[in-house]
C-alpha cells in the first residue's frame, strides 16, 4: 500500500516524507520492523518508541509516524497522538476487518472467557464460523495463536481479525479488559453487539476506584455509536441483575437486551436446579422458552449461558439450536474444571481470582459437596492489593480449610502477599477459622490432597488455564490441574 493511500485516513498530520513510498507492514516495536515498513513511536509507561527510531530505520523502516520531528529523518509523519494514529492505521492497512466481520465484544470482571466460548460453540454449531480472542488464546476453525494480553493492542487486533476474514470467518467473539478500553486498545473496533458480564473488585492497582473502573467497563457501551442503520444496528447486551445495570444502559444508544435470573428479562432462567454433575433449568427468551439440562456447575455458569444465548439469539440462531450446542458442552479450559484420577473426593480447577469470583465458585463448590471443603488460594503479586483480605475472608467463610499459597507472586515478596491476606482474618468473625499458609504452591495442593476423604471437595483456584508461574523476573513452568493429578495419584499409590 502506498504512504499516500495509507495516510488518507488521518486528518490531522504534518509530513514531508515521499508519499509514494510502497509501505509493506506497520510495527511499533523496532526489533520487529522489516524492509518497507511504517514505525509508529509509542509513549509507554518504561519506554518511549521515540528512542527507537534509529534502530528501526536501521531493520528497513521507510518512515516514521511520531509526535515531534526527529532531527535528521526526513521521512516521518508528525500527528498529535501516536496511539490514536495507529489504531487508525492498523484499521486501514488491513483493510477496516471489522467492518467485514459481526463483531461481539464482552466486558465485565468475570465470565468474559467462558461466554466467548459458549459463543464459538454456539454460532459454529449453527454454521457461523467464529473466531475468539482471549484470555486462552486467539483462534479460528484449526488455527490457533497465543496472545499476550488478554484483548491485544490495536496493530495485532486487526491483524487477528484480518486472520479470521482469511479463514472466511463471519464472526469475531473477543473479550475486553477494561485496561484495553481505557488504554485504546479497541479502537478502530467496529463493535456490532456488547455484553456486559458484571462488576466487582478488581485492577484497582490501575484504575484506583471503583467509579474508574465502572467507566472504563462503559466506554464499550458508549462507543457503540448512534446510528440506527438497519445494516448495522448495534445492540447492548446487558446484565439486569448487576447494580451497575442502570449505569450502562444510561451510557449507550444502542438498543438494549437484558438478561438475568433475579429480575425480570429478554432472557432469563427459572427453575433452576444445580447439581453436582450438571445444572437444569428453563431458559425463557424473547424467541421462545426451552428446558436446559447442561453438564455445566453452577448459578455463574446459568449466567454465563444467558448471555451467550441474547449474543446467538441477536445473530439470528434458532432457540432449538442453541440448546442442542448448551447441552453439549462440557467445559472451559480452567473454568471449574474437574480432575479426575478416580479418587473418591472431587478436585476442581477454578480461574477464580477476584473476591466475587471465588465467592460464586466457592458457594457451588460448597452447595454440590456432602462433606468438607478445602480451598488453595493466593493472590498476584504487582496488583490490587485491596482485594487481598477480601480473598482470604472469603476462602474462610465459604471453605472448611482455607489454604493460602503464592499465585503468581511476580516482583513481589510472596510471603508480604500472604500477610496482606491473613490482615483480613484479625476481625472476631474469622476467629474461629481453620487456615494454613504454605508459600510454595505444590505443597499447598499435596497438602490438601493429603487432608481430603471421601465425599470432600478440593478447590484450586485463581490460576485456571495457565501453564506457568511468574516469580520476580522468571516465567516458571505449573499446571494446577498437572499438580494435583500427580498429588492424587501418588496419594492412591
Amino acid at each position: 500500500m502506498k504512504l499516500r493511500e495509507l495516510l488518507s485516513s488521518l486528518i490531522n498530520y504534518q509530513t514531508e516524507a515521499d508519499l509514494d513510498l510502497e509501505i509493506t507492514g506497520i510495527e511499533t516495536d523496532s526489533r520487529k520492523v522489516k524492509p518497507g515498513y511504517l514505525f509508529v513511536a509509542l509513549r509507554g509507561f518504561t519506554v518511549d518508541g521515540h528512542d527507537y527510531i534509529q534502530q528501526a530505520r536501521m531493520n528497513g523502516a521507510v518512515a516514521f509516524v511520531t509526535e515531534r520531528k526527529i532531527e535528521g529523518q526526513a521521512s516521518f509523519i508528525i500527528v498529535p497522538d501516536t496511539k490514536k494514529a495507529l489504531a487508525v492505521l492498523a484499521d486501514a492497512i488491513y483493510l477496516r476487518p471489522t467492518s467485514r466481520l459481526n463483531l461481539i465484544g464482552i466486558t465485565g470482571t468475570n465470565g468474559k472467557t467462558t461466554i466467548t466460548h459458549l459463543v464459538e460453540k454456539i454460532m459454529n454449531d449453527a454454521g457461523k464460523l467464529t473466531g475468539i480472542i482471549g484470555t486462552i488464546e486467539m483462534r479460528v476453525g484449526q488455527y490457533r495463536e497465543e496472545v499476550k494480553n488478554t484483548t491485544p493492542e490495536s496493530l495485532q487486533l486487526q491483524r487477528l481479525f484480518s486472520l479470521m476474514l482469511e479463514h472466511e470467518a463471519s464472526h469475531a467473539c473477543i473479550e475486553v479488559s477494561s485496561h484495553a478500553l481505557q488504554m485504546g486498545r479497541v479502537w478502530g473496533c467496529d463493535f456490532k453487539t456488547a455484553i456486559f458480564t458484571n462488576l466487582s473488585q478488581d485492577h484497582l492497582d490501575y484504575h484506583e476506584t471503583m467509579e474508574n473502573y465502572l467507566q472504563a467497563k462503559a466506554l464499550l457501551f458508549a462507543q457503540l455509536g448512534s446510528g440506527y442503520q438497519r445494516d448495522n444496528r448495534k445492540i447492548a447486551i446487558l446484565n439486569k441483575d448487576d447494580q451497575k445495570y442502570d449505569a450502562l444502559y444510561k451510557v449507550t444508544a444502542a438498543e438494549v437486551i437484558t438478561y438475568g435470573i433475579e429480575n425480570e428479562a429478554d432472557v432469563r432462567a427459572t427453575n433452576i436446579e444445580i447439581g453436582a454433575t450438571g445444572t437444569r433449568f428453563t431458559l425463557n427468551t424473547f424467541k421462545g422458552a426451552v428446558s436446559i439440562s447442561m453438564k455445566l456447575v453452577g448459578m455463574f455458569s446459568v449466567y454465563n449461558v444467558l448471555a451467550a444465548t441474547a449474543a446467538c439469539l441477536v445473530e439470528g440462531v434458532s432457540l432449538s439450536s442453541i440448546k442442542v450446542s448448551i447441552e453439549a458442552i462440557s467445559g472451559v479450559p480452567g473454568r471449574f474444571e474437574p480432575v479426575l484420577e478416580g479418587q473418591a473426593f472431587a478436585a476442581i480447577v477454578d480461574y477464580a481470582h477476584t473476591p466475587d469470583s471465588l465467592e460464586n465458585v466457592l458457594k457451588t463448590v460448597r452447595e454440590i459437596t456432602a462433606g468438607k471443603v478445602y480451598c488453595i488460594v493466593g493472590c498476584g503479586g504487582d496488583r490490587d492489593r485491596g482485594k487481598r483480605p477480601l480473598m482470604a475472608q472469603i476462602a474462610a467463610t465459604y471453605a472448611d480449610t482455607a489454604i493460602y499459597t503464592s499465585d503468581n507472586p511476580r516482583s513481589e515478596d510472596p510471603k508480604r502477599i500472604l500477610e496482606d491476606m491473613v490482615q483480613g482474618l484479625t476481625d472476631e468473625t474469622y476467629q474461629s477459622a481453620t487456615y494454613h499458609c504454605i508459600l510454595d504452591r505444590k505443597e499447598a495442593i499435596e497438602f490438601a490432597v493429603s487432608k481430603a476423604k471421601s465425599g470432600d471437595a478440593v478447590l484450586i483456584a485463581g490460576k485456571g488455564h495457565e501453564t506457568y508461574q511468574i516469580i520476580k523476573d522468571q516465567v516458571l513452568p505449573f499446571d494446577d490441574k498437572q499438580v494435583v493429578a500427580v498429588a492424587i495419584r501418588k496419594r492412591m499409590e
